[in-house]
Formats: C-alpha cells, sequence, structure tokens
C-alpha cells in the first residue's frame, strides 16, 4: 500500500503540472486574430508564452530534482499573487484570479517537496 501512495505521490505533482502548464499555454492564443500578419502571430505567441516556457523549465528541473521544482513552483506563485496585488485592480478580484493562477501552481510545489520529503525518508 504504501507503494502505491509513494507511486501516487510521485506521478501527481507531475501529471497536474503538464496539465497546469497548457492551461497557462492556452491564455497565449489570444494573439491570434485576423487582422495580424502571420509575423506578428508569431512574435506575439513567443512573447505571451515567456511564463509556459519559464514554468516548462521548472518542470523539467523538477522532474529529478523535487525540491528544486518544489521551491520553484511556490515561488512562482507567490510572485504571481504579488503582481497580481500590484496590479491597480482591486484586492479581492486579485485574490480570485490569484487562485485561479497561483492556487495550483503553490499545490503542485508542495507536493513535489512532499514527494522529495518521502523519499529522502525511505
Amino acid at each position: 500500500m504504501a507503494r502505491k501512495i509513494n507511486g501516487f505521490i510521485y506521478w501527481t505533482p507531475r501529471i497536474l503540472s503538464i496539465l497546469f502548464v497548457i492551461f497557462i499555454g492556452l491564455f497565449s492564443l489570444d494573439v491570434i486574430t485576423p487582422e495580424l500578419s502571420i509575423g506578428e502571430i508569431i512574435q506575439g505567441l513567443l512573447i505571451h508564452n515567456v511564463p509556459t516556457f519559464a514554468l516548462i523549465i521548472i518542470l523539467a528541473i523538477a522532474w529529478k530534482f523535487e525540491i528544486i521544482g518544489g521551491i520553484a513552483f511556490i515561488v512562482a506563485g507567490i510572485a504571481y499573487i504579488i503582481m497580481a496585488l500590484q496590479g491597480g485592480i482591486p484586492w479581492y478580484i486579485a485574490i480570485s484570479w490569484s487562485l485561479t493562477i497561483a492556487g495550483p501552481a503553490i499545490l503542485i510545489g508542495i507536493l513535489f517537496l512532499l514527494n522529495w520529503h518521502l523519499k529522502r525518508k525511505t
């Protein structure tokens, strides 16, 4: 039973982070409009996917080094909360946005740290 739980703890943050990266990447598709040329669309996609590329790098590191990835996902979530609160919008709207974006990132980070802790314990 412990082996099944460890397998669950091992795969859950990895699968969730892949889904999270895809979710964040979907936001960049708003640059595709008929008025823009192909070059402008590609440029817009590259710029809008910078957070996605950063999360892919964090995921690649986290896959092998859970502690670094766990901390990085938590820091990314907290950084988003801080940026949302400083964006000049009402705090309650910033918090609701943060729950959607930063919440999963922090959860994934906690799961990576839990996996690291359980692996270190054995």
